[in-house]
């Protein structure tokens, strides 16, 4: 006859509760549509080796930010959308759902670390998804260099996407930009870039009318270099297009009235905005 004391009794049903919470909610998820990917859900969360609290704690942190976001039937495009702790304004511009702010997570959809406060020279010799806040003041939300844009991690929320180039053209098309200017590069359009700043925060007066509801902000932007620039007089926001090795993104300046368009250097960091998949 075995005998067990009382903290091996506790500790066996702590592991036993352990191992049958976390398939429980691989066999839920594995079901479910907040499935991220085809990948088999691992019960060793952390992979230490050992199943264990940490890893129900681990996996229940992830899951629960996937599922954050629209999810309840009456929620509509204009209602505010929690993620990763922050609630983001949301705007219906013409077909389409935007976030009304700047992204401003410092981790992917998994819960996983976007890596940040890189040196300068670490900024201008990654390859690998990086962020920075601008002079280490959230006021403009984040940086984001395109490599973190392009991970497989996603940087908004389940349902949402970073805009590709296309879609950066049609919201353009919705506040009266011609075809013919939208798919062309420089400054394009009439009064595009007006309706699309803040009617605050730009330099020399330079704000706008903020009629579309996009809520543009002088984010400035992280050079290659890792120097930061123009807070105040340019707002930047990638794509995720890419362009051969660079890649496409949209510009707004206190001086000007209309929209830039170009490609450049993926190391550079530029705002980000989300926009909602289409159903």
């Amino acid at each position: 006859m075995y005998y067990f004391n009382q903290a091996q009794i506790s500790d066996q049903m702590k592991n036993a509760l352990s191992l049958a919470c976390l398939l429980l909610v691989g066999i839920l998820l594995s079901t479910s549509g907040f499935a991220q990917s085809n990948t088999l859900f691992n019960p060793d969360y952390n992979g230490d080796g050992f199943i264990g609290v940490d890893d129900i704690l681990g996996a229940l942190s992830f899951y629960d930010n996937a599922w954050e976001g629209p999810v309840s039937p009456s929620w509509s495009c204009g209602d505010p959308l929690g993620y990763m702790g922050v609630d983001y304004s949301t705007v219906q511009i013409g077909d389409q759902c935007w976030f009304a702010e700047n992204l401003r997570t410092t981790t992917y959809l998994n819960g996983e670390a976007i890596p940040q406060n890189l040196s300068n020279g670490d900024w201008s010799s990654t390859t690998s998804g990086a962020m920075a806040f601008y002079n280490n003041g959230p006021a403009y939300g984040g940086l984001y260099n395109w490599y973190a844009v392009d991970d497989a991690r996603g940087l908004c929320p389940s349902g949402w996407h970073v805009p590709t180039d296309g879609e950066w053209m049609t919201m353009e098309m919705a506040l009266g930009m011609s075809e013919a200017d939208a798919i062309s590069t420089g400054w394009r359009g009439t009064d595009q870039g007006t309706q699309m700043k803040t009617t605050y925060g730009w330099y020399d007066d330079g704000n706008g009318t903020n009629s579309s509801g996009f809520s543009g902000l002088p984010g400035g932007y992280r050079y290659f270099n890792g120097s930061f620039y123009d807070a105040g007089y340019f707002g930047l926001w990638w794509s995720s297009s890419p362009d051969g090795s660079f890649a496409w993104f949209r510009d707004l300046n206190y001086f000007d009235d209309d929209v830039f368009r170009t490609n450049t250097d993926r190391r550079r960091g530029f705002s980000v905005r989300c926009v909602r998949d289409a159903e």
